[in-house]
């Protein structure tokens, strides 16, 4: 130990694990990919049982689950929330609580059984050779400890680093996934990360090891697409040069198309489907993965129309349906699903559980298009705007270092825009880029440094808290987690009353509950579920709760804060849906703030992107996917992956190149210009302005 002590961090990592580092890996690429096809499993689930032990029931979460996954191969593992996706990966890794049970199955990883490892053994497991990236990283990071601490943790637990290597090890993971001032950052505590830098802390943690099978659960939920594509493609590297496995468990079909070598579809805890990708993005052979693909929208592609989704809602893991448990939901049932199908050989080479497989690859089986009639929410150019944004600015005080001395981030800086009756306007760009500060402003929960926003005719900077009040029944908001901004202690029923008492627009407790009736059965829910609390319903049905709160005071304008990022395809679907027959129905106007530019294109009429806190875009949204002018913008929508896998291999991701600045000390100039392909000195001395280069379309770019 004396001699590896003063040898570099990455060369004691190489020592122990007798390969090279991440960061040696991606640049050397001194190993070929494995073949997945000629090596033996690395992982070999079998027939995989779990049970979790209620007062009422035993809710079965999963049943039948079987998987085998080779080194170097990514294995997707896709389906609705309640699928039994992450149930199965807590199974693999031993993390289940003490409710759960598993009555049957065998989990065999490099020949031993995970089953009957002794705890301590399953602990040495953990992290150095299996290691895992849980979907919600504010609940998996500890807020009391700073962030280099719990990097720094599995390092010096499993490799047995010194103090200082672990400490350069940690600093090299952060800039790996894309964290700028990593020395700094390391000091930090998860509340001072956003939640996309959060969720790089825990993919960096998970990589800290190179681990021989990482399970990385909804890794990018909470990404940008420029960081999605870095870490994905970094851990495609990782899975290619060190013949590491990766199993990732998505809604982003996207993701799934542009790496992933095998899918598995499961379905209220049961494979539905399995195969090679390839085969199952163009000739699935299972009515729910035929639905789940017609689901998503394409940035590729126009809008033709509402999307195509899948009607109702997955079943409950406490109900025991006796046959086919998508046959509620499935247009294609018979009489004979009420038996369980089982998984059987395809034309594909897959598997599939449906008896009607033959007549689905026989072309004898076709979802039905939704109505397609096309709409439009752009305002006619005399109508005035609902919402008018001019030389908006925020500026925040930071206190650093050990003078504490006040440093100012500049999250928004002269952004101005206009929103019109019925329009929605999208807002896109990377995370610290200041979209939901604007949003923030927008709604008054932040004070602007400058600027005006006019509403009504009326400047909310300077207004009054009693005229604020007053106006906030014009301006709502759909957060991003409706889970946390949902009152845990307050049934559905009384969330959506309580604008209304506050405001006084029910004269009575029977008024309110009629009211409240009302906005659940127009957000598609039942008049029950205003006896439910936020624990009891799913995501989606707590979107709808959060839909129906803010259109239960008649508002003209919402804050759409990431509304949709987080749920499923298919429940992504009816909640965009949702929102545009609302928009129809009472006219209503949407700031729709996302990072998933498919989405994006589909539900609003025109696109503003920012970077770094400045407007770098503004266009038509079909203008802007398809002649994008920016180089910003440019590099957007390479980064973002198409649902097909014949696409994706005709295009690889152009990723941006260099760190993302940090907000305390902006670049001068065009702040894009540290990371920008054609930027020159010119570029580096000047901020640019917007200027219009075709009719409604403005761009920020001395170059263009």
């Amino acid at each position: 130990m004396t001699e590896r002590r003063h040898t570099p961090a990455a060369a004691v990592a190489r020592d122990a694990l007798g390969s090279p580092t991440i960061g040696e890996a991606v640049v050397a690429g001194e190993r070929g990919p494995a073949s997945a096809a000629s090596a033996q499993p690395l992982l070999s689930v079998d027939d995989l049982h779990v049970n979790f032990a209620t007062d009422i029931v035993t809710v079965r979460a999963v049943e039948g689950f079987s998987l085998q996954v080779s080194p170097g191969e990514i294995v997707a593992l896709v389906g609705e929330s309640g699928s039994g996706k992450s149930v199965s990966a807590h199974s693999i890794m031993r993390l289940l609580p003490r409710t759960g049970r598993i009555p049957r199955g065998r989990i065999m990883f490099e020949g031993r059984d995970l089953l009957a490892l002794p705890e301590e053994q399953m602990r040495d497991v953990r992290g150095r050779e299996i290691a895992m990236i849980f979907q919600e990283p504010m609940t998996s990071l500890n807020p009391v400890l700073p962030i280099g601490v719990q990097i720094i943790e599995p390092l010096q637990f499993h490799l047995g680093m010194t103090a200082q290597q672990a400490n350069e090890r940690a600093a090299e993971l952060l800039r790996l996934v894309g964290i700028s001032d990593p020395e700094q950052r390391l000091k930090q505590y998860p509340h001072q990360f956003s939640g996309g830098m959060r969720q790089r802390v825990m993919i960096a943690i998970g990589l800290a090891c190179n681990p021989k099978l990482i399970i990385a659960d909804e890794p990018t939920t909470a990404l940008d697409v420029t960081i999605q594509a870095q870490i994905l493609e970094l851990m495609k590297s990782l899975s290619r040069d060190l013949g590491i496995a990766l199993i990732i468990i998505t809604h982003n079909l996207g993701i799934v198309a542009r790496y992933a070598h095998r899918v598995v579809v499961m379905y209220s805890g049961r494979v539905v489907e399995q195969g090679d990708a390839d085969a199952m993005f163009h000739r699935p052979r299972h009515p729910y993965t035929m639905g789940l693909l017609r689901s998503v929208p394409r940035l590729d592609r126009p809008r033709t129309g509402q999307l195509e989704t899948i009607e109702g809602l997955p079943p409950s893991a406490a109900d025991q349906l006796p046959g086919c448990r998508f046959a509620p939901r499935c247009p294609f049932h018979l009489p004979a699903c009420d038996t369980p199908p089982p998984l059987a050989p395809t034309d594909t080479g897959g598997l599939s559980a449906c008896i009607r497989v033959q007549d689905i690859a026989a072309g004898k089986l076709a979802w039905k298009r939704a109505d397609a009639a096309t709409w439009s929410n752009t305002p006619e150019e005399t109508q005035q705007p609902v919402i008018s944004v001019r030389g908006l600015t925020k500026h925040f005080p930071v206190k650093t270092g050990l003078l504490a001395r006040t440093h100012q981030v500049r999250a928004v800086e002269d952004v101005s825009f206009a929103v019109g009756p019925g329009e929605t306007l999208g807002l896109v760009g990377e995370s610290g880029c200041g979209k939901s500060t604007v949003g923030r402003l927008i709604l008054r929960l932040e004070n602007p440094t400058m600027g005006s926003i006019e509403f009504g005719g009326r400047n909310l900077a300077d207004m009054s808290r009693a005229e604020l009040k007053a106006m906030r029944r014009k301006i709502q908001a759909v957060f991003q987690d409706p889970y946390s901004s949902l009152n845990p202690r307050m049934t559905t029923g009384q969330i959506i009353a309580e604008p209304l008492k506050v405001y006084g627009i029910s004269s009575s407790d029977a008024a309110a509950r009629e009211r409240v009736t009302s906005l659940l059965s127009e957000v598609g829910l039942r008049p029950e579920t205003a006896e439910r609390y936020p624990h009891q319903l799913s995501g989606g049905q707590r979107q709808r709760v959060g839909i129906a709160r803010a259109l239960a005071i008649e508002p003209e304008f919402i804050v759409c804060d990431e509304a949709v990022s987080a749920l499923d395809v298919s429940i992504q679907g009816q909640i965009v849906n949702l929102l545009e027959s609302l928009q129809r129905k009472r006219g209503l106007s949407y700031l729709f703030i996302a990072h998933d530019l498919a989405v994006v294109r589909h539900i609003s009429s025109r696109i503003v992107v920012m970077y770094l806190g400045r407007v770098m875009e503004t266009a038509d949204r079909d203008e802007l996917c398809e002649r994008p002018l920016h180089p910003y913008t440019k590099l957007l929508l390479d980064a973002a992956p198409i649902p097909d896998p014949k696409v994706e291999k005709e295009r690889a991701p152009r990723l941006i190149k260099g760190e993302l600045p940090s907000p305390l000390a902006p670049p001068t100039g065009c702040v894009f210009h540290t990371r920008c392909p054609i930027a020159t000195a010119e570029c580096r001395a000047d901020i640019p302005a917007l200027r219009e280069i075709r009719p409604g379309h403005t761009v920020a770019c001395i170059k263009v």
